[in-house]
């Protein structure tokens, strides 16, 4: 929905305005909600309906802040203006956290129950001023804005008018594009899950599963590699812009993943809290690798047609997180259950069972290194990558039209053989008889 906004309809700076509004306006009402004993179900029915309404505006917001920020960049800083989105994201996270917790040292067990749960809700009234503020300031997308007004030829007229028909729609009208969307799905999956995995489900393994440590410490540990995943995020963000291509980083990084997980898993059996930091640290290091030249590698795989950027970066991110990143909890949990009941099962104390949370990020890695290096078609180079990329779709795109024509004609002269109509006339002589 915010794709065919942001491209079709009234650009990037205001789909990300109408965003702010979708998501302020549910926390408020949730805020505000009656209990179950004022209005009974109906209460909790209306708190569901409010909860989708934020998670389609964040769907909207992150793909938003990618493409207007990177779009309004030059060649030499996209990388680090993606990468301050990441960490404005993580940031958030980290806000979100010490908000709660504020309100859960402050107030009783009781005055939580009671009222205090409604406090972080109400707490975006004081964001969202500032939040229109700086977005209704903020200059349009140049891509966008000359991409629209262009009419030099005929050819561009029709591409840059609002067409009748949805974005989505041309999206999926091309090979290419297809091809294009499947590839950053299957690179984001690594990164999806792996942010899912350690920043919300490894506490959850530590306290809860495990009972190395309780809660509230886990808690707190989670809260310090979150810190410092940020500011990997935005030096791996400025490296990115250093290299030549920039999928040469996210190559390095998803390695790195691979490796690092299940390390990760095997470090935790150290029984030091030194050794349960820098096992979270070294995997937040690769992932802050991918993570952070990943919002500007996005944007780019779409910048040939700025009408189109929205939407792409849209789907494919958000499609992406929600099958691997939004399952990554229940799969995690399922997979620990099975390496107990495989540890249960063996007379001996086996490590390799621990392992297989670890192990299953490290297939989702191999998975966006196959689609990285082979599915995505054309490499991204920081300086020239725009040029490149356009003239990648118009060859694929011409590629796709002559084969399709090709099978065309060998359409209609095999009709034409079948049904005996013209030149390919045939009358059917039975053999003679011997």
């Amino acid at each position: 929905m915010f794709g065919e906004i942001g491209d079709r309809l009234v650009g990037r700076k205001h789909a990300l305005i109408f965003s702010i509004l979708l998501i302020t306006v549910p926390s408020i009402l949730m805020g505000c909600l009656p209990g179950y004993n004022s209005w009974g179900f109906i209460s909790p029915v209306i708190l569901v309906l409010l909860r989708m309404m934020q998670g389609l505006s964040v769907g909207g917001q992150l793909a938003g802040s990618y493409v207007l920020s990177i779009e309004q960049s030059s060649s030499k800083t996209r990388g680090f203006r993606g990468s301050v989105c990441d960490a404005s994201s993580v940031g958030g996270f980290l806000l979100a956290s010490a908000v709660t917790t504020t309100v859960r040292s402050t107030l009783t067990e009781e005055q939580v129950d009671a009222w205090g749960w409604r406090v972080p809700f109400l707490f975006s009234l004081l964001l969202a001023p500032a939040l229109y503020f700086i977005v209704s300031n903020a200059e349009e997308s140049k891509f966008w804005s000359e991409r629209a007004e262009q009419k030099e030829t005929e050819e561009l007229i029709r591409e840059n008018e609002k067409s009748d028909r949805p974005a989505v729609v041309d999206l999926f009208s091309s090979p290419f594009r297809r091809r294009q969307l499947a590839g950053c799905i299957g690179t984001l999956c690594a990164t999806s899950s792996s942010f899912y995995m350690l920043f919300l489900w490894t506490p959850v393994y530590l306290s809860e599963l495990r009972g190395i440590m309780k809660q509230k410490e886990a808690d707190l540990l989670n809260f310090f590699v979150v810190g410092i995943y940020i500011m990997f995020v935005l030096f791996a963000g400025w490296l990115s812009d250093k290299f030549p291509h920039r999928m040469d980083l996210l190559r390095i990084g998803l390695p790195g993943i691979i490796v690092a997980c299940p390390t990760m898993f095997g470090m935790f059996e150290c029984e030091s809290w030194v050794g349960y930091m820098l096992a979270q640290l070294q995997m937040g290091f690769c992932l802050a690798l991918v993570q952070g030249p990943l919002a500007a590698w996005e944007v780019e795989l779409w910048m040939a047609d700025p009408t189109l950027s929205f939407t792409g970066v849209a789907i494919g991110h958000n499609v992406a997180s929600t099958i691997f990143g939004g399952t990554m909890p229940l799969v995690a949990t399922f997979l620990y259950y099975r390496a107990v009941d495989i540890e249960k099962s063996s007379d001996a104390d086996l490590l390799w069972p621990r392992l297989i949370p670890g192990l299953y990020i490290s297939l989702l890695g191999c998975i966006s290194f196959y689609c990285i290096s082979n599915v995505v078609r054309h490499p991204h180079d920081v300086r020239i990558g725009g040029s490149q990329l356009k003239r990648a779709v118009e060859r694929e795109n011409k590629k796709f039209k002559l084969a399709k024509d090709k099978k065309k004609k060998r359409r209609e002269l095999e009709k034409n053989l079948q049904s005996g109509d013209g030149l390919f006339k045939q009358e059917y002589q039975p053999p003679a008889a011997s």
